[in-house]
């Protein structure tokens, strides 16, 4: 399971009224992190909800520019010049300025292996656009009296936690101005498609010996499908998700856009796409979306 969502931002049925505004010519709702008591994740969606029923919403065409990054220097953009930590943040503000009114206010759905990522670059993707960050996962242990998933899986079973992870999604597909972190296998089942393509579903395709690498450096507690046989650890890590990879591959061409990491790390001169900072990996998942928003547009 991806870690934990920030705590910072509570669910909750009160929102602080001077923290309810609105952004962008789209004028959805923007939630802020000035929350009180956390309740259950139904109550606060159905507040919401009722929020966003009580407003009207606006809906601004969507007529992409078919240029990019039109006001970033050109030696920025040179192969292998992402790693400066400026760089990286003119690109992200640059990116998300230029896409963020062509949203709509549309969610964005992370998906890919366990690991990849999700929950970081969720979180970046949220900032820069201002919006919500939520991490399915942790939503469902909220609604299963806050119970890890690795505990869920043990003591309720998969199937349990696959309906729940449904009922989540289903939930966070009536809601706009969102990004959300998907649990891993969320991509295996058909109907979280069909609430996931209400919104914009990307794709963080990483490098089955790089995911294996960064679980087993952190630990595989918190992992209920890595079921190991003999060998170390990092060989059972291995196994396991490559087959789970191989399981899954065509669930995960469903999404709108895809962020290799080994393309980001070719273009930028890197052997291993390990060394890849987040901010960089949001700057491609960006570039990605705003690819999509122009096929939808024609361009």
């Amino acid at each position: 399971m991806e870690a934990k969502a920030v705590h910072s931002f509570h669910l909750s049925t009160m929102v602080v009224g001077d923290k309810l505004g609105r952004t962008g010519p789209s004028s959805s709702l923007r939630m802020s992190s000035g929350f009180v008591k956390p309740k259950k994740f139904q109550g606060f969606v159905s507040h919401r909800l009722s929020l966003l029923q009580r407003s009207q919403q606006r809906t601004v065409p969507v007529v992409v520019a078919c240029s990019s990054y039109n006001n970033i220097p050109a030696s920025i953009l040179e192969t292998g010049s992402f790693r400066d930590p400026l760089d990286e943040e003119m690109i992200l503000k640059s990116k998300s300025q230029e896409i963020e009114p062509y949203l709509n206010g549309r969610c964005i759905y992370l998906v890919g292996m366990m690991g990849s990522g999700k929950t970081t670059v969720g979180k970046i993707l949220s900032e820069v656009l201002s919006y919500s960050f939520f991490d399915s996962d942790a939503l469902i242990e909220e609604e299963v009296d806050k119970t890890s998933v690795a505990d869920i899986f043990k003591n309720y079973g998969e199937a349990f936690f696959r309906n729940k992870e449904t009922e989540i999604l289903k939930k966070l597909s009536m809601m706009r101005r969102d990004v959300i972190s998907t649990g891993g296998g969320a991509v295996v089942k058909p109907t979280n498609w069909k609430y996931m393509h209400k919104g914009i579903s990307v794709w963080l395709d990483v490098p089955v010996e790089a995911l294996a690498r960064r679980i087993t450096k952190v630990g595989t507690n918190s992992r209920p499908l890595l079921h190991y046989e003999a060998g170390d650890a990092y060989t059972k890590t291995f196994m396991r998700l490559s087959s789970l990879f191989e399981e899954r591959s065509e669930a995960h061409a469903n999404a709108n856009a895809r962020v290799s990491l080994e393309n980001i790390a070719a273009k930028l001169d890197q052997k291993d796409a390990s060394h890849l900072s987040p901010k960089t990996i949001a700057i491609e998942a960006l570039e990605q979306i705003n690819g999509f928003l122009k096929g939808e547009d024609g361009c």
